[in-house]
């Protein structure tokens, strides 16, 4: 249990240059607190007290404005940064190194009670504001940008923007797959480089009608 304590202290560390030592991480950030909760309302509802369960779990959402499901699966090294807003679903599973910011939903798209929320594998990071909805996976190292709305699979080490998301790079794999890639605020924008080319191609037709309205002068010149 104290490895763990101390393993979930140092994913913060590591992953906000805002923390300046062990006594402020625990007793200030709430992303970790609804960790903790999460794993005693977890422990009651995989030995069948689900109502015990679910009581944890609403107390955390009370007290750290986190919604954790207590049927969810989270792996080691789970962050929640700012945490506020965030929910996960029953059925939602998340692998190690995973980075939430706030305001993230993991949602589920039908009322079956089946796999109905999504599968976070390693070292996926998911923006602020973002909403993953249905039982698909994200792919290893995948990148969600803030606000985007996924609603199908993502392939690893992808970067998903807009709404509905759609992969718009494929990153090579990183060979420090220990560590998230946090740089989630350097992501491509579709839109604009659509614009871009755009203005590209106009440039090349005004240079072409120029060209052609300077042939068609000597032309003329020519035939007087």
């Amino acid at each position: 249990m104290f490895k763990n304590l101390r393993e979930d202290i140092n994913s913060v560390f590591e992953r906000d240059p805002a923390a300046r030592n062990a006594l402020e991480i625990i007793f200030c950030y709430p992303g970790l607190h609804a960790l903790w909760i999460y794993r005693i309302a977890h422990w009651f509802w995989t030995r069948e007290f689900f109502f015990l369960g679910r009581f944890i779990s609403h107390v955390g959402r009370f007290l750290t404005g986190v919604e954790i499901h207590p049927g969810a699966r989270i792996g080691r090294k789970f962050f929640i940064d700012h945490g506020m807003g965030v929910v996960i679903g029953e059925t939602a599973e998340i692998g190690d190194n995973v980075t939430l910011y706030h305001g993230v939903t993991l949602g589920g798209v039908t009322w079956d009670k089946i796999k109905r929320h999504p599968t976070l594998d390693d070292n996926v990071v998911i923006g602020s504001g973002a909403k993953i909805l249905g039982p698909f996976t994200v792919g290893k190292g995948a990148k969600i940008g803030s606000n985007s709305v996924v609603v199908k699979a993502v392939p690893e080490n992808a970067t998903v923007v807009g709404i509905p998301g759609r992969a718009v790079l494929a990153q090579e794999k990183k060979e420090d797959q220990g560590k998230a890639d946090l740089q989630h605020g350097q992501l491509p924008d579709p839109e604009a480089k659509a614009i871009a080319c755009l203005f590209d191609q106009l440039r090349d037709l005004e240079k072409k009608y120029d060209a052609l309205a300077k042939e068609h002068e000597e032309l003329k010149k020519r035939l007087g």
